[in-house]
């Protein structure tokens, strides 16, 4: 992935002639010039960025008025043939990066180019060199035509890299291959054992089965209650306060981009426009990429009706497997100028100053800090007993759970949402993997292994929660699908993680990201159990089982339980969301629901791994309240 930027592009356009010009066509008037000057001089934007992100001045005005000043035909590249072998003398990230692209060749012998950032001599040279031709003719464009037209020119490949790139660069890092040949042999032999086993010595086998879950389930949970109660004692969270963020110098603001994946979401993007327009940072020096697949007409239509604000853009995902939400991230990063990256849901409502208090965070981390992960809340937590029971993990997880892994330096987990990167290290880490369906918690352990610390900052984004028990099965299912396929990723090498991360990380990873869906697994097989210990006479169950095995899942469901209901409780103390409390008492049944996902999970690993289980928003009646 190339970072398409234009920082240090030359621009004619930011000259004293160039305001004149606007002001002399009548473009602008002298009270819009006087205002891009103001924010000029606070924020040090370009003038023609300032008028075209406050919409005093559109893009098609803009491109004339640059085609004057440098002396050249405006074009527009969408009604334009191309030379299929000239475009292809250079990457598409070139042209993007570099703003400028060749077009064909003229009935004179010379190549036309389009160029989006004047044609000054070096300029020229340099164009010269990467397309070995001396003979050019220029015609001026805008950046986001030659976008675009990469967009369009080299779909093919920029589906292919947003899908395989990571898999090519180190395929043992992907998830597009779910089981290693070794792992199927490993599987396939334990499996036969323990067919085998179950068929010669069927007590036995059902014994060592339930001791070996029962120890793996109270060894997850006590680690999560021992690293949760930690973050609980020490407020480790990045605080950034309001006067650090007051003090920022907006000059001094690097430029951001905001990545909001959407499919089949019609229904909430005015919602959507109307949440991220409140973002409290320079337009100017901000880009919101709409990411929409493209078959999604319905999706564009609706963003395109709310009318966003200029420094919204749409980028057409191109059509490819997997149909994924880290696939369309990916060509998001294609495009992105940014120097700092977030990613947003089509519902999140982030608090107005997030990016500026990330700024602040990155700034103090250093260079070893590749990510900062603001909190997530629900609007909606009143609505019905699962979305309290949402409410309180969440609270329970960003709270503690993340900040006592930040106070070990143990590998963050990343949320799906309100990550914020720097662009050239997440980069660096090869963007998302596609083939995996929890993206952001593989992207944790990957940033950890290669030295990269994420950090936790004192910002919430507020989202919808779950309001049905279906469209909650299918989003546990994906995450603990995604889980075990991160375990059998990051299992590929263990003793190379092991020199990566160290022994204490990785004994994190194991009972973090492969505990938690063994946990899940064990919880119906430790219902039942407890069930029969409960009701039937000790006599009858221990002449299939020893008591101590029984005393052990009763424990297990009896101290699971104790600690969930125990730290989902500790959720509302920091947010003041008392009215939750007491609705920890329903964990078991919250815990019941989790295995029915896991083990729908585990199937859907077997069967269709890379498939990507949609999560329906809107359905919630509250009406969030800004």
């Amino acid at each position: 992935m190339a970072l398409g930027g234009d920082v240090s592009a030359t621009r004619v356009a930011d000259s004293e002639a160039f305001a004149a010009l606007l002001l002399q066509a009548g473009l602008v008037s002298a009270e819009a010039l006087a205002f891009a000057r103001q924010v000029k001089q606070r924020t040090g934007a370009h003038i023609d960025e300032v008028l075209i992100s406050q919409g005093l001045l559109d893009t098609e005005s803009l491109l004339l008025a640059e085609a004057q000043a440098w002396g050249v035909h405006p074009i527009d590249l969408d009604a334009v043939a191309f030379d299929e072998n000239l475009i292809r003398r250079a990457p598409g990230q070139v042209y993007i990066a570099e703003n400028w692209m060749p077009i064909r060749r003229s009935t004179n012998g010379s190549i036309i180019v389009a160029t989006a950032r004047g044609v000054a001599p070096e300029r020229v040279a340099r164009i010269q060199r990467v397309l070995k031709e001396t003979d050019l003719q220029f015609v001026a464009t805008t950046s986001w035509g030659i976008k675009n037209s990469c967009l369009r020119l080299f779909r093919s490949e920029i589906a292919d890299e947003a899908a395989n790139e990571l898999w090519r660069q180190n395929p043992r890092m992907s998830a597009r291959i779910t089981f290693s040949r070794s792992q199927k042999i490993g599987l396939i032999l334990t499996a036969l054992a323990l067919l085998v086993s179950a068929i010669v010595w069927p007590i036995e086998t059902a014994i060592v089965t339930l001791t070996v879950m029962s120890l793996v389930f109270l060894a997850g949970t006590s680690f999560k209650f021992i690293v949760a109660m930690r973050g609980a004692r020490y407020d480790v969270v990045e605080r950034v306060s309001s006067a650090q963020v007051d003090a920022l110098v907006e000059r001094e603001l690097p430029r951001y981009t905001v990545l909001v994946p959407v499919f089949r979401e019609a229904n909430i993007v005015g919602q959507l426009i109307r949440n991220l327009g409140g973002i409290d940072y320079p337009t100017e020096k901000l880009e919101v990429l709409i990411l929409i697949e493209e078959e999604d007409h319905e999706t564009r239509d609706a963003v395109l009706t709310s009318n966003p604000p200029p420094h919204f853009r749409i980028v057409t995902i191109p059509k490819g497997h997997p149909q994924t939400k880290p696939r369309a991230c990916n060509v998001g990063l294609f495009f992105a100028t940014g120097e700092y990256l977030v990613i947003y849901d089509a519902e999140d409502t982030p608090d107005p100053d997030q990016l500026k208090k990330a700024v602040v965070a990155f700034r103090r981390g250093g260079s070893e800090t590749v990510c900062v992960q603001a909190s997530l809340n629900y609007f909606n937590d009143r609505e019905n007993a699962l979305t309290r029971m949402f409410t309180l993990e969440y609270s329970y997880w960003f709270d503690y759970m993340l900040a006592g892994l930040d106070l070990g330096d143990l590998p963050i987990p990343l949320g799906g949402t309100s990550n914020h990167f720097r662009t050239s290290a997440l980069i660096e880490l090869g963007g998302w993997d596609p083939y995996n369906v929890t993206e952001d918690a593989d992207l944790g352990i990957r940033a950890s292994a290669l030295g990269y610390r994420v950090g936790v900052i004192n910002s919430t984004t507020m989202e919808e929660a779950n309001t049905s028990i279906p469209n909650f099965v299918r989003q546990r299912s994906r995450w603990i699908k995604g889980y075990m396929q991160t375990t059998l990723v990051h299992a590929r090498q263990p003793v190379a993680l092991i020199r990566q991360i160290g022994l204490r990380r990785f004994l994190s990873f194991v009972l973090l990201i492969a505990g938690t869906p063994a946990t899940f697994l064990g919880v119906i097989p430790f219902y039942v159990v407890t069930v029969f210990t409960i009701f039937l006479p000790v006599d009858t169950l221990g002449q299939l089982f020893p008591v101590w095995l029984l005393w052990l899942t009763l424990l297990n469901f009896v101290v699971g339980n104790v600690i969930m209901i125990y730290l989902s409780m500790m959720g509302p103390y920091k947010r003041g969301t008392f009215h939750l409390m007491l609705w920890a008492l329903l964990n078991p049944l919250y815990w019941l629901l989790h295995s029915i996902a896991a083990y729908k999970g585990l199937w859907q690993l077997i069967t269709k791994p890379h498939y990507w289980e949609k999560t329906e928003h809107g359905l919630t009646t509250h009406v969030q309240h800004n």
